[in-house]
């Protein structure tokens, strides 16, 4: 797997997305807005959502190539609570093109002799040693303040002011040599929640 990394031809933006942990964030953000506005939401768009985060992370109209690489546990065939879901029928090796450019998805299912942590943390710092990357984009599981304090560790190694790397969270985090971005109003965006809807009194 390693090998794998280090030998992938990177593009100058990467999504780095732990699928398990945003694919339930989405489930709870689902269950809290129906309850508050009183409407059934469906299920989150996917291009959508990956499009406002790289919009979060510095993207902007044109002919750019972005990966997005969708980390998930091996058990887990598909996204429960996102559209398009599949990771190996729909997800894996496949490609969308709008206006930011075009979006190349790879899903990549965690091997037994690797935690999940290892493998997010494996990928950022290669990705972030590759001369060609200039945005990196991380959606961790950062409610869990011992990979969030791992994560802060190594960007603070990376040694190139010329890359924009921002990390998402739904809560504003302790800083770092990072950007932050709000994860909620992304996903609300592919969900359909309109910012007038949860106004209140």
């Amino acid at each position: 797997m390693e090998n794998q990394l280090k030998t992938t031809a990177w593009s100058e933006n990467v999504i780095i997305v732990d699928a398990d942990y945003v694919d339930g964030v989405a489930f709870n953000l689902i269950v809290n807005f129906e309850r508050m506005i009183g409407r059934r939401i469906p299920q989150a768009d996917l291009p959508k959502w990956i499009d406002c985060v790289a919009l979060d992370g510095g993207i902007r109209q044109g002919e750019e190539q972005t990966q997005v690489v969708l980390v998930h546990r091996k058990e887990s065939e598909k996204m429960t609570n996102f559209t398009p879901s599949h990771y190996s029928n729909e997800l894996d090796a496949k490609a969308f093109k709008d206006h930011l450019g075009e979006f190349v998805l790879t899903a990549l299912p965690v091997e037994e002799m690797v935690s999940k942590d290892e493998l997010m943390l494996d990928i950022l710092q290669t990705v972030c040693s590759q001369k060609e990357v200039k945005r990196v984009m991380l959606i961790p599981d950062v409610e869990r303040a011992e990979l969030y304090a791992q994560i802060r560790t190594a960007l603070q190694r990376v040694d190139d002011d010329s890359k924009r790397i921002t990390v998402f969270s739904m809560q504003p985090m302790a800083g770092g040599n990072f950007r932050q971005e709000i994860l909620g109003y992304s996903l609300m965006s592919a969900l359909g929640i309109q910012a007038e809807e949860i106004k209140t009194e």
